[in-house]
C-alpha cells in the first residue's frame, strides 16, 4: 500500500489541469534508531515544552510562533494569519519554465516526490504534461507549497509518473570561494593524470544502486546482536594513517594494487546485492531471546528491525 501523501492539489500547464497527489520518494524509516534512556533508571528521556522564564509545561493549544526583532522582544503570528497568505502554490503546481537537465546546480537538489493523478480523473490531461515533458527531454520548473513553505519543483517523466525534486532557493546555497579560494593552484604532470586514469579505467562500472551496503548499518545490527547475546564488546583496532610522500610512487603502487586480483588469475569478487531496504541485515533475534552463531548469517523470513 503506497504511503499517505504529502500533498494534493493540482498540476497545470496554461490552461490544461488535472488534480495530483505528492508521495515521498525515500524513507529512512528502515534505519535503525535509538531512544534515549536514563542511565541511572533505563527508563525512556520524555521532552517537555516549558515556559523559558517561569519553568512551566506549556499546553499546545497555548504555543504560538514568533519572530525576534530585538533581544526577547517577538512578534506573534497565529496559524490563522500564515494561512491567509494564500499562494496559489499552495493548491497547485504552476508549471512556470521548461530548462535543460545538465542546467541545474546539483547543489541545489533537496530530495524527490513521486507524483500521480489524484482520482480516477484527469488521467488524459496529466498523460499530456508527462509525454510533453519527456518528448521535450526537458525538466519542467514549478513551484508548490510543502510544510508551510513554498518550494521550486523540478519535474521528470518516469514509468508512467513523475518525479518531483524540491529545489533551494539561491540565498539557501553557499558560495564556494569561501571553501576553495585557499587551494594552491598545483601543476598535475601528465604521466601522474596517465596513472591516475588507469586507476579509474580499473574500477569503472555501472551505477547499481542495489549493490550498495550501508555498512555502518550492518556494524549496528551486528553490535546489537552481540549485546543481545551476552557477549562482551571488544574495541576494534583502528587502521593506522599512512602519509604519502611520493604522489608518483603511491600512484604506481594503487595502480599494482588495483590490478593484482586480475594479476592472479582469480575471478573477481561480486558486489554483494541487497534488497529494498537491504532487508538481508535485519537482526536475527526475535523477541528478547539469545542470538545463535548461525542465525546472524540468515534471518528469519519476514523478521524486521528493532529500534534499540
Amino acid at each position: 500500500m503506497a504511503p499517505r501523501a504529502n500533498w494534493k492539489g493540482f498540476l497545470r500547464l496554461s490552461l490544461v489541469t488535472c488534480p495530483v497527489a505528492l508521495y515521498p520518494a525515500t524513507s529512512e524509516s528502515e534505519k535503525i534508531s535509538f531512544n534515549q534512556l536514563n542511565r541511572q533508571t533505563g527508563h525512556r528521556i520524555k521532552y517537555l515544552k516549558v515556559d523559558a522564564d517561569t519553568g512551566d509545561e506549556v499546553p499546545n493549544e497555548d504555543i504560538v510562533k514568533g519572530y525576534e526583532l530585538d533581544k526577547g522582544q517577538y512578534i506573534e503570528v497565529s496559524k490563522e494569519e500564515l494561512e491567509e497568505i494564500g499562494l496559489e502554490s499552495t493548491r497547485t503546481i504552476e508549471i512556470d519554465e521548461f530548462v535543460d537537465k545538465p542546467d541545474i546546480d546539483p547543489r541545489y537538489l533537496i530530495r524527490p516526490y513521486y507524483i500521480r493523478p489524484d482520482g480516477k480523473v484527469g488521467h488524459d490531461a496529466f498523460a499530456v504534461i508527462r509525454e510533453t515533458i519527456r518528448e521535450m527531454n526537458k525538466v519542467a520548473i514549478g513551484r508548490v507549497v510543502l510544510t508551510n513553505r513554498e518550494h521550486i519543483i523540478a519535474l521528470e517523466p518516469m514509468d508512467k509518473g513523475l518525479v518531483g525534486t524540491l529545489l533551494r532557493y539561491p540565498y539557501e546555497v553557499r558560495s564556494e570561494a569561501e571553501y576553495f579560494d585557499e587551494i594552491q593552484n598545483v601543476k598535475v604532470t601528465k604521466d601522474m593524470l596517465d596513472l591516475a586514469r588507469h586507476i579509474v579505467n580499473q574500477k569503472a562500472g555501472r551505477f547499481e544502486p542495489e549493490k550498495f551496503e550501508d555498512h555502518y548499518e550492518t556494524a549496528l545490527i551486528d553490535l546489537i546482536n552481540q549485546k543481545r547475546a551476552g557477549k562482551v564488546i571488544t574495541p576494534k583496532s583502528k587502521p593506522a594513517a599512512t602519509n604519502v610522500v611520493d604522489l608518483m610512487e603511491a600512484l604506481r603502487r594503487s595502480v599494482g594494487k588495483e590490478a593484482a586480483p586480475a594479476k592472479a588469475g582469480k575471478p573477481a569478487r561480486k558486489a554483494k546485492k541487497a534488497s529494498p531496504g537491504q532487508k538481508e541485515m535485519l537482526m536475527s533475534i526475535e523477541g528478547k531471546k539469545p542470538a545463535k552463531e548461525t542465525a546472524v548469517k540468515k534471518p528469519a523470513t519476514g523478521a524486521r528491525r528493532k529500534s534499540a
